[in-house]
């Protein structure tokens, strides 16, 4: 493999708690597809869905901007970060400093009292596009030593990787946004079987389902009950809120509609990691799933690591 490419990682609030095993997972299969992540440091929370509710827009907005000033103060590399939210603020804010004067100004004005300060200069980039533009299906599968053979997986993307920016220039152009194949082509590069499903961009609900989960179990159900119908062993999917919700919520669905739901949830970054033959728990950390992938477990005993 040529030599690896070094980027500013975001790993967001999610990779500290939620979700672990996104963070774990991809940190432990980025060196062997030529990525070297150099975590952004003193790092804070980018407000989420969440943070406009007490703070208003200034606020939000400036908690990127933190971010990205400490990025750049690490240098020029592309910022990189796995979490659909953290995505969807981090690289919105970046466009809004290169193209509003007055928000580039008011955001500089507040890092100013922390002695920092952003220019707009970086570029704000998602992990999965990454993997499709920078490192490619190709070297994928070249790593593939455990193919997930008679794994069948729900591709769930969920709504926030691939809006508003996956198919504009500055998203890098690596998908659509309805109808996004990036995820079941990585889910065919581990080996696997990419089921067709319907659901694939539908919205879980988001943060909703913190303090109003009864307003959102019927989206859930939506997402859950095509993959069950469809044979799938696992629903893999890139976003930390969606494997959150799609994953806890199965009890509460199964209590409110009578069904019987009780099917894994897991990162397309822990396929990745059991397909190129790493440890099931210290890599791939599928220890942190609430609801158990055995068979994808099974295949990564298979897998000797």
């Amino acid at each position: 493999m040529s030599a690896s490419k070094k980027y500013t990682y975001y790993p967001g609030c999610s990779s500290l708690g939620s979700a672990t095993h996104l963070d774990r997972s991809l940190r432990a299969v980025a060196p062997k597809l030529g990525i070297e992540l150099k975590e952004i440091d003193d790092w804070n929370c980018c407000g989420a869905s969440v943070g406009h509710v007490e703070g208003g827009a200034l606020p939000q907005t400036v908690l990127s901007g933190r971010n990205l000033a400490k990025a750049r103060q690490q240098g020029a590399n592309d910022v990189i970060t796995a979490c659909a939210a953290c995505y969807l603020n981090t690289h919105g804010v970046n466009e809004k400093i290169n193209n509003d004067v007055r928000t580039k100004r008011r955001v500089n004005e507040a890092l100013g009292a922390a002695d920092l300060s952003y220019d707009g200069d970086l570029k704000v980039r998602h992990a999965c596009e990454v993997l499709v533009n920078d490192v490619g299906m190709d070297k994928l599968k070249e790593q593939v030593t455990n193919p997930l053979t008679g794994l069948k997986v729900a591709g769930y993307v969920g709504c926030q990787t691939v809006r508003p920016f996956a198919a504009t220039a500055g998203g890098g152009n690596y998908d659509t946004c309805d109808q996004p194949q990036f995820l079941d082509n990585f889910i065919k590069a581990c080996g696997a079987e990419a089921l067709d499903y319907d659901p694939k961009t539908s919205c879980c609900g988001g943060s909703v389902s913190v303090y109003s989960p009864d307003k959102t179990l019927p989206l859930i159900k939506k997402i859950v009950e095509p993959a069950v119908d469809a044979g799938a062993d696992v629903i893999a999917t890139p976003c930390p809120l969606c494997q959150q919700n799609v994953e806890m919520y199965q009890d509460a669905i199964n209590k409110k509609f009578g069904t019987n739901f009780n099917i894994p949830v897991v990162f397309y970054s822990q396929l990745m990691a059991v397909a190129f033959g790493m440890d099931a728990n210290r890599d791939a950390a599928l220890d942190r799933n609430m609801i158990k992938p055995l068979k994808l477990a099974e295949l990564a005993k298979k897998g000797g690591a």
